[in-house]
């Protein structure tokens, strides 16, 4: 028996109450271990039984033995997964065992406990994380101003040649020769 097989088998064994072993046909009515709970005496919520780490690695086995039906729906297995699991599921569940004791365990059971599966925006697209937002989130301040910078600098790089000559012929005429006497030659722009 595979490593996978027995982690789905564990988990049925110690989930199920032992009437489905006196009485296989029965469906009875089992407290679902992976969705939290409110106890009706002290109105409390109690968490899951098995964390989402361990959801998800139940999950994992289960789907590489083929054996997804027999896990109860939460917050790592949808519904919809489970039915779509269910209808392949018959052929491979007789291939698990055939004795008395892999009869009971695989037995259909009604889990208690209705998973409410949320509606993402973007998730039939795939874009789940800015689905509905005007525009991304803050990022660092070179990301923002991005856009901004690379427009002005090219507007500025479009006349670059002439400023650059202007720039050059201003400041060769303001530079003394030195060869000339010396004279006050005045380099800012205010008057005196």
């Amino acid at each position: 028996m595979s490593a996978a097989l027995q982690a789905v088998k564990n988990f049925r064994l110690r989930e199920l109450p032992r009437i489905l072993k006196t009485k296989p046909n029965a469906r009875p009515k089992v407290v679902n271990p992976f969705l939290p709970r409110k106890n009706p005496d002290s109105g409390r919520w109690a968490p899951p039984k098995y964390s989402l780490r361990q959801q998800a690695d139940l999950v994992k086995s289960a789907r590489a033995v083929g054996l997804l039906h027999l896990l109860p729906p939460g917050p790592k297995l949808s519904p919809k997964e489970i039915e779509t699991a269910s209808a392949s599921a018959p052929a491979q569940a007789t291939e698990a065992g055939t004795t008395e004791e892999a009869k009971w365990w695989t037995a259909p059971v009604q889990w208690q406990g209705e998973y409410k599966e949320k509606e993402v925006k973007g998730a039939d697209v795939g874009n789940r994380l800015y689905a509905g937002r005007k525009r991304m989130f803050k990022g660092h301040k070179w990301e923002r101003t991005l856009e901004k910078r690379t427009s002005k600098r090219k507007m500025l790089m479009k006349d670059m040649d002439e400023r650059i000559e202007r720039f050059k012929s201003t400041y060769r005429r303001k530079t003394p020769s030195p060869v000339s006497p010396a004279r006050a030659v005045s380099y800012s722009k205010l008057p005196f």
